[in-house]
């Protein structure tokens, strides 16, 4: 062992050419620096903590065997990515992540060359290395493509789809296999390491190579049995036999905390791959931070912390989050409901089905990391009379599209869809912004798409999903925490497709779809004060819309803004669509619509982003002066 440096190892590294100048000998010391750095880092900004603290090892092994960037390493989802953001040339900024201008919480190409895929949605890294694998065959490169991707991730179906079309092609491809909660197999320690060193050898690999070549000779029968003998005692020992199968030669489970295990195997992969490998490496979430690891979560995402305590600022408690509600109010719903169930897709805690599962352990169900799936699931569970509610983020409800229109939409399906972190996620940024749903469900004949304006309306909402029964349904609610309205004790069914008028007034009318109607609010005491009266209405439904509402809208005032928080061809198309048909956009009237701007807006502030997308009271306030021909003079308290 050589002695410890003077200097702090990680000082000396910049990028990973730097790191594989340091001895091997001092790799653990190097893991020790970058793991309190990470955790000073991620104190200040918050993130994903747990994930990145289980693969510092990993993550130093990679850069320091593998020639990154010209070998091309993928992190699957990118919350793990944290260790590799600060060995490749972003130190100095890590204490800007997920701020306004600063890092992102994930992988992305724009941000450095050894980020060569962007991240965020799981279970894409896989198909992303093969395509850079084929594309380097096609151009006669030599270079090395490596894919890490979690346990959780590979119950994603999208995982093994690449995975075959990798074992077919026979596609020199390295995938390694984060499991972090030992959910496939654990190490047998120093047996383990010595048998992965081994399959992952040369000497082994080319004993191997020869006897399928005798093999081939034997009658069909023998070579058959041959074939699989070896493979079955390989897999006795690894429990590698699924990937196999699919095309693999499988390596492991290795100590994914110990250098001295991971180097070899890397080593001999680097050097003897001839087709897909992939490396079972099992470590532990949170490793090396005592809060992280005795929590439940392991710290997954956290807020601002104390590193010597790990406790976490406290949430703003001046209302109730719209997730608490939800969960809440489906709870009131299914216990005089037995039809009601509940599907997440590995979101119980961020969809609040965590609190619905402990009500109803029976009725509540977590299909993994499997939109598609979890949709269809619901779609059958529908068929049978009960009340699926499917309980989606709004980003992720995307990765199953085809099935909310084939499976759901098209057979007149009644699953509920509760699409949660609606609009702007702030620091989570493009990846994770709620902006398209409203879109690709409104253009689905008979689907009902509702948003909600605050809490109380989430819990009618709620109410009125569990009673409707004639079709597909979904409603929208944001992140964070309410409005701090009055609650009801219990939700009322909505009347389907129906608005409601919140403020009376003359002059200008502001129509709104979802929680701006605050800001709504707020402008209309401005634009009050300014002398023009205003209306302000809740539309509640962007389909069925209601299209009495707009009409009478349109043809009382001077001016309508609609506003919305999601992209073009959602509700302000749905109430464009409708003034045309009609003929009301002919009688002088002045609409603009207010919705996301048609671009992937990066990480901030939510209220800054509001603010910059025009969604705020002043933007509302510009827009109709802008519409009446004025400059906005803001009247404010």
């Amino acid at each position: 062992m050589s002695p410890r440096p003077a200097t702090p190892l990680l000082d000396t590294v910049n990028v990973p050419a730097d790191l594989r100048r340091i001895a091997e000998s001092d790799l653990p010391q190097l893991a020790k620096e970058l793991r309190a750095e990470m955790i000073d880092a991620v104190s200040l900004t918050g993130g994903h903590l747990g994930a990145g603290l289980g693969v510092v090892e990993l993550t130093i092994a990679l850069h320091h065997v593998f020639d990154t960037p010209a070998d091309r390493l993928i992190w699957d989802v990118g919350h793990q990515a944290y260790p590799h953001k600060i060995l490749t040339g972003r130190r100095d900024r890590i204490r800007t992540l997920r701020a306004e201008n600063g890092l992102s919480g994930f992988t992305k190409r724009t941000e450095s060359e050894y980020d060569p895929f962007g991240a965020a949605h799981s279970s894409t890294s896989i198909s992303a290395g093969l395509g850079m694998a084929v594309a380097r065959d096609l151009q006669g490169g030599k270079n090395n493509v490596i894919s890490v991707i979690g346990d959780g991730a590979m119950s994603a179906g999208m995982a093994y789809e690449a995975m075959n079309n990798a074992g077919a092609l026979d596609a020199r491809l390295i995938v390694i296999l984060n499991d972090n909660d030992m959910s496939i197999a654990p190490p047998a320690g120093a047996m383990s390491a010595y048998l992965a060193r081994l399959v992952s050898g040369r000497t082994y690999r080319s004993l191997r190579e020869t006897a399928k070549q005798v093999a081939r000779k034997l009658p069909k029968f023998w070579a058959e049995k041959a074939r699989r003998s070896e493979e079955y005692a390989r897999g006795f020992w690894t429990g590698g036999t699924l990937f196999e199968e699919l095309g693999f030669y499988y390596v492991g489970p290795i100590d994914g905390h110990n250098l001295e295990h991971l180097l070899p195997v890397l080593k001999n992969v680097r050097d003897t791959v001839d087709g897909p490998v992939l490396i079972h490496v099992v470590t532990q979430k949170g490793k090396g931070y005592g809060p992280a690891e005795a929590a439940s979560d392991k710290y997954h995402g956290v807020g601002k912390f104390d590193v010597i305590t790990g406790a976490q600022a406290p949430a703003p408690a001046n209302a109730p989050a719209y997730t608490r509600v939800f969960a809440d109010s489906l709870i009131q719903e299914a216990a005089d409901d037995e039809k009601i169930v509940a599907i997440t897709a590995a979101m119980p805690s961020g969809t609040g089905l965590d609190l619905f599962g402990e009500a109803y352990p029976a009725r509540t169900f977590d299909v993994g990391i499997a939109e598609q799936h979890a949709v269809t699931f619901a779609a059958g569970l529908a068929t049978e009379g009960y009340k699926p509610f499917a309980a989606i983020y709004s980003t992720f409800l995307q990765r199953a599209y085809d099935q909310v229109v084939h499976d759901v939409a098209i057979q007149k399906l009644p699953v509920r869809f509760p699409i949660d972190r609606a609009g702007f996620v702030g620091a989570d940024g493009p990846t994770h912004c709620g902006a398209f749903d409203t879109a690709f469900l409104a253009n689905l004949p008979g689907f009902v798409v509702m948003a909600a304006a605050d809490e109380a309306e989430l819990r009618h909402m709620v109410r009125t999903a569990a009673v409707y029964d004639e079709g597909p349904i979904s409603f929208r609610f944001p992140r964070g925490n309410g409005v701090g309205v009055d609650m009801p004790e219990r939700g009322v069914e909505l009347e389907i497709g129906k608005g409601r008028i919140v403020r009376e007034g003359t002059k200008v009318a502001l129509l709104s779809f979802g929680t701006r109607l605050q800001s709504c609010l707020a402008a209309a005491e401005e634009l009050g004060a300014a002398g023009l009266s205003t209306t302000v209405a809740d539309a509640r439904f962007a389909k069925p819309l209601d299209e009495d509402l707009v009409r009478r809208l349109a043809g009382a005032h001077e001016v309508l803004v609609v506003i919305e928080e999601g992209s073009i061809g959602g509700f302000t198309t749905q109430v464009l669509h409708f003034l045309a048909r009609e003929g009301l956009l002919e009688s002088g009237l002045k609409v603009r619509p207010l919705g996301l701007p048609d671009i992937f807006m990066e990480h901030a502030k939510p209220e800054k982003m509001y603010a910059d997308a025009g969604l705020d009271s002043a933007g509302i306030v510009r827009t109709v002066f802008s519409a009446l021909g004025q400059t906005a003079k803001l009247v404010r308290k």
